[in-house]
C-alpha cells in the first residue's frame, strides 16, 4: 500500500490539473448514459479508434430511451468496425432495461448498476464516480498497470489472486473528494504516461515512490499472460451478386461468433456451394465465378483463414425468401444492417473496383 494513500492521489490529480485530457468528446457533458457509452467502447478499444464511433452513436441516440428504441441493426450497424459485438448487444439489453425498469434514469449505486448486462465492477465505478461523483474505484486496463508497477505486483492482473489484491489497493487509495477527477486522471495516467510500452517515467508524477522505476524493473510490471499457438481454421465465404450488383447475405444465429451480424454465405471449402435461401437453389444460374485473395481474420482464441470466391447469378433483388435471414445488400452501405468485420472490408474492396 502507499506509505501516503492522500500524497498518491493528490500527485495524479496535481498531475491533471496540468496535463490531463480535458476535451475527449464524453468529457463534454459527463451524463450517466454518456459516461456508459464511452466506458463500454474503450474495453479493449484505443481512444482515437472509439471518437468517431462514440460521436457517431451519440448523434443517433442521443438518450438512453432513443437507444433503448432502436432495432438492433441499427445498434450493430453502428457498432460495426468495433469489434467484441456482445458489448453492444448487451447495450441495448441494458438500454432498454434502464428505460422501462428504472424509467430512463440510471441506478444510483455501484452494486445495482452491476446488475445491468455488460457492467461489471469497473465500469460501474466509472459511470457513478465520473458522471454521479460517488466514490467508487476502478480497476481498467490503465489502472491495473499504474498499480502493478507502483507496487511491483507480480503476476498476470487478470489472475484472480492478481487482481483481488490490486481491487483492495485501487478500493484503499480512491479519495472522497474530487473522484470524478481522480478516476479519470488515474485512467488518463496509465493510457499517456504509464503506457505499456516505452512509458514516459521521467514525466510521471509517481516517480519517486513508484516501486518498479525505483528498481529498474518498469518493463517487467505488469506479468503478462502465458502466450499459446492459436490454431488456424479455415472457410470459404461466397460472394454472390445479383444483377443490380448487391450483395447476398446472411444473419447469423444471435449466439456465437459475430452473433446477430450479417455475413456472408460459408462453406468449408471453395468447391462446395452453401445451403442459400430456398427458392434461390432453385433454377439459380452462375455466370462467373472468380476466387479473391485469402484474408486473415483473428479472435482472441484462434485465426481464421477466408477464402473469398465471388459469383454472379441472374437473379433479381426481389426473388429471395426467408427475409428474416437472408437479405441482397448494396455495396454502397446504405442499409443499416451490423456486418462482421472481415465481411465489411471485402465489400468495401468490391465496391472499389469497376
Amino acid at each position: 500500500m502507499p506509505a501516503n494513500k492522500p500524497l498518491f492521489a493528490t500527485q495524479i490529480l496535481d498531475w491533471f490539473d496540468n496535463h490531463g485530457r480535458r476535451d475527449l468528446p464524453w468529457q463534454i457533458d459527463r451524463t450517466p448514459y454518456r459516461i456508459w457509452i464511452s466506458e463500454i467502447m474503450l474495453q479493449q478499444t484505443q481512444v482515437s479508434t472509439v471518437i468517431p464511433y462514440f460521436q457517431r452513436f451519440m448523434d443517433r441516440f442521443e438518450t438512453v430511451q432513443d437507444l433503448a428504441a432502436a432495432e438492433t441493426d441499427q445498434v450493430l450497424h453502428l457498432w460495426t468496425g468495433l469489434g467484441y459485438y456482445a458489448r453492444a448487444r448487451n447495450l441495448h439489453k441494458t438500454a432498454k432495461t434502464i428505460s422501462e425498469k428504472y424509467a430512463g434514469k440510471f441506478p444510483q449505486s455501484v452494486e445495482t448498476l452491476m446488475e445491468l448486462d455488460g457492467i461489471g465492477q469497473s465500469t460501474a465505478g466509472a459511470i457513478a464516480a465520473i458522471s454521479m461523483g460517488i466514490r467508487a474505484p476502478i480497476l481498467d486496463g490503465n489502472v491495473k498497470r499504474v498499480l502493478a508497477r507502483y507496487h511491483t505486483i507480480p503476476g498476470w492482473p487478470e489472475q484472480s489472486a492478481v487482481k483481488k489484491e490490486l481491487w483492495a489497493i485501487a478500493e484503499s487509495i480512491t479519495p472522497s473528494k474530487r473522484v470524478a477527477d481522480y478516476t479519470q486522471a488515474i485512467m488518463d495516467l496509465g493510457a499517456t504516461v504509464c503506457t505499456r510500452s516505452s512509458p514516459a517515467c521521467p514525466q510521471c508524477p509517481l516517480q519517486t515512490d513508484c516501486a518498479a522505476q525505483l528498481q529498474n524493473r518498469v518493463a517487467l510490471f505488469p506479468g503478462k499472460k502465458e502466450k499459446k499457438v492459436l490454431p488456424v481454421k479455415s472457410v470459404a465465404m461466397f460472394i454472390l451478386q445479383n444483377q443490380a450488383g448487391e450483395v447476398l447475405l446472411e444473419k447469423r444465429p444471435a449466439s456465437g461468433i459475430w452473433g446477430s451480424l450479417y455475413s456472408l454465405p460459408e462453406s468449408p471449402s471453395m468447391n462446395t456451394l452453401p445451403h442459400l435461401a430456398r427458392n434461390l437453389v432453385v433454377g439459380i444460374s452462375l455466370l462467373e465465378r472468380e476466387q479473391l485473395a485469402t484474408i486473415r481474420h483473428s479472435f482472441s482464441h484462434y485465426h481464421l483463414d477466408i477464402s473469398p470466391v465471388r459469383m454472379r447469378t441472374d437473379n433479381n433483388s426481389n426473388e429471395i425468401a426467408e427475409t428474416d435471414r437472408w437479405l441482397w445488400y448494396p455495396l454502397n452501405h446504405s442499409m443499416e444492417i451490423g456486418l462482421a468485420a472481415p465481411v465489411k472490408k471485402l465489400l468495401s474492396q468490391l465496391a472499389e473496383k469497376p
